[in-house]
């Protein structure tokens, strides 16, 4: 199977750059990623807390986490400027910034949580990204993380089949031997035990893991895909929760 979805780019900030390229992911992963958030915050009361909602994309997830999460204040980050346009039009905030050494434009200790929904897996420099988030998080902050299941359950099932597992990509330019359409820029992929230990090496202390529906699976399965994210490791989307130590 291959399916053309983008033009060829030149390299990877120009793949970004591209309009066609999905900078949004499905509400439901928004929905529960905002209501841990919600859990673990508490009402903002006398202090709102200051969350960065980094690679924002377009939006579409703070304006969905926004009415979960009264009273706070959710500012929107993300390198590429088309989104940031498209995300001015949904959320008050929205600002540019790198995951480099001082990439974002935020004093050391200043944000309560960091939205990181969806990122991850995009990085060359994944060990950087989290050192910088780490940097802006005040001691004991928290980070919600969350990215594509590489053993999500239909995974298994195809890689026993010989087939390329779902979120995994070996060209940006189209799909190869696997189901999809869309060329979205993956370039790691995650187990529930690789993402734990993952974070937990990068000064983190994982407090939570749970799973989340893909919008992406076909109608007839998403009934089993629901009842999978009773069990995180076999869910299609990873959502950890964990707090800067």
């Amino acid at each position: 199977m291959t399916t053309t979805a983008t033009p060829p780019p030149k390299d990877l900030r120009d793949f970004y750059e591209n309009p066609a390229v999905p900078v949004a992911s499905g509400t439901p992963r928004s929905r529960r990623q905002a209501r841990m958030l919600a859990e673990a915050l508490g009402p903002a009361g006398d202090r709102p807390r200051t969350i960065l909602d980094i690679g924002c994309g377009d939006g579409t997830a703070a304006a969905t986490a926004a009415p979960l999460l009264p009273g706070h204040r959710i500012i929107g980050v993300d390198w590429s400027q088309d989104a940031l346009r498209r995300a001015r039009t949904r959320i008050p905030y929205a600002v540019r910034g790198e995951l480099t050494d001082g990439g974002l434009p935020l004093r050391a200790g200043s944000a309560d949580a960091v939205l990181f929904s969806e990122v991850v897996e995009h990085l060359v420099d994944p060990d950087a990204a989290l050192d910088e988030i780490r940097r802006v998080l005040r001691p004991g902050g928290h980070l919600m993380l969350s990215t594509p299941n590489l053993a999500a359950w239909y995974n298994r099932a195809l890689l026993l089949a010989g087939v390329q597992p779902v979120f995994s990509e070996v060209s940006l330019r189209a799909i190869h031997g696997r189901p999809g359409r869309e060329v979205v820029g993956h370039l790691r992929l995650y187990t529930a035990r690789a993402l734990r230990e993952f974070v937990a090496a990068s000064g983190f202390e994982v407090v939570r893991l749970a799973g989340a529906p893909f919008h992406g699976v076909p109608r007839p399965l998403r009934p089993i895909d629901r009842l999978a994210c009773a069990r995180p490791p076999l869910a299609s989307i990873l959502l950890l929760h964990a707090r800067r130590t």
